[in-house]
């Protein structure tokens, strides 16, 4: 199933977040031996929706009215929203054994 969050997203303000640079990202990987590459998109239905934001995303099927209560993908926010939760999850390990970009996660090791 696929829902066009188009209007919503034109009504939405921009989250400037900023996302990592990726040259920086791979010149710190420099001098690593070892690599874990990680896809984490399944986290994004892991971030709970504000309950008064669930509304807004409301969908209709053949079986009644439904609207999401996690973090969809296809809204304007979501990478923003997203890779600010993962850097502050792992805040103490990025940039020394771990790299983040969104959802693809690498764990580096020099040995």
């Amino acid at each position: 199933m696929c829902t066009d969050f188009t209007n919503l997203n034109k009504a939405c303000p921009k989250d400037f977040y900023p996302l990592p640079c990726l040259g920086r990202l791979v010149d710190g990987s420099a001098g690593h031996e070892v690599f874990e590459f990680m896809d984490a998109s399944r986290g994004y239905h892991q971030i709970r929706m504000a309950p008064e934001d669930e509304e807004k995303t409301a969908f209709i099927t053949e079986y009644g009215l439904y609207c999401w209560k996690v973090m969809p993908f296809g809204l304007k926010n979501t990478g923003a929203t997203y890779q600010r939760m993962v850097n502050s999850i792992f805040s103490s390990q990025l940039g020394r054994n771990m790299e983040i970009y969104v959802d693809d996660m690498l764990i580096k090791s020099r040995t």
